[in-house]
């Protein structure tokens, strides 16, 4: 089950049946990890079904298990119990329906940034032709920015342009699923924000279904349509799912100018350091 923040509540969130035809269902699903000292239970019975197109965002302290959840979502790892389902096929291994961008931004650092996206073509698009293969490379950079940096190594580029590089050669093969984890944590403020309107941009364009852990709320409020809160870990659930709201395109000063905006933001804060605080962090 998952829960919905209505007007004016700040603890309260009513329990609404999911989607019975999710494009992306969670369904049951744990996670455990045997150690030293026995068995370590990372996520337990989670559940979460997302439909085609949306932006959901995930949040939690530290060691809540929101990157195993997602690496079981891009097939990297696997359930111990429970299934996650693409379009009500079983994901048990990675594929190009579903590409993921990093924190760290994952590029091969003796490669231009035009060889960087175009190794990711090169091996998915297998029946086309180099000139095909090409243009889309090129279109692909285009769309983040980046047509003149094309030739430049990624050494000689900035952090906010090695993560557009990342972001077009995850879009490159067009993916289902963008999943993306934590990719602006390492950025400063204003070049962090430049990409979040970029990618609100390019989610537009593609209409692709895009699953983003965050540890920032503001991030998350501007954002998503939904943002999941875990529970701390080990053991970790959902604790609650906030719907957002707010109608797009988005404005970032009118959004945290409203009451709305303030409404959830307190909210997602008393339970992340008020009823879950984290001791650690």
């Amino acid at each position: 089950m998952t829960t919905t923040l209505q007007p004016m509540s700040s603890a309260t969130f009513p329990v609404i049946p999911s989607p019975a035809s999710a494009f992306l269902k969670i369904d049951q699903v744990s996670k455990i990890y045997p150690t030293a000292d026995g068995p370590v239970t990372v996520l337990d019975n989670i559940s979460l079904d997302v439909q085609e197109g949306e932006f959901v965002c995930i949040i939690g302290h530290s060691g809540c298990g929101k990157s195993t959840l997602v690496n079981m979502v891009s097939g990297f790892n696997r359930p111990s119990s429970g299934q996650v389902t693409l379009q009500n096929r079983p994901i048990t291994e990675p594929g190009p329906d579903r590409m993921m961008v990093f924190q760290n931004y994952c590029l091969l650092p003796w490669l231009t940034v035009y060889e960087n996206v175009y190794l990711a073509v090169d091996a998915v698009y297998t029946d086309k032709s180099k000139a095909e293969k090409a243009s889309i490379v090129l279109d692909r950079l285009k769309m983040v920015g980046l047509t003149e940096a094309r030739d430049k190594q990624p050494g000689q580029i900035s952090g906010g342009m090695k993560q557009r590089v990342a972001i077009a050669r995850a879009l490159a093969i067009q993916p289902q699923v963008l999943i993306l984890d934590e990719p602006f944590g390492a950025l400063d403020a204003i070049t962090k924000e430049e990409l979040q309107d970029e990618l609100l941009a390019i989610w537009r364009q593609q209409q692709v279904t895009v699953l983003m852990i965050t540890h920032d709320i503001d991030e998350a409020l501007y954002l998503a349509d939904r943002l999941v809160m875990m529970t701390n870990g080990p053991n970790a659930q959902i604790g609650e799912i906030m719907d957002i709201g707010f109608a797009r395109p988005r404005n970032r000063s009118a959004i945290m100018a409203s009451s709305r905006y303030v409404e959830l933001r307190n909210s997602a804060l008393d339970f992340l350091y008020n009823r879950y605080a984290h001791l650690e962090d």
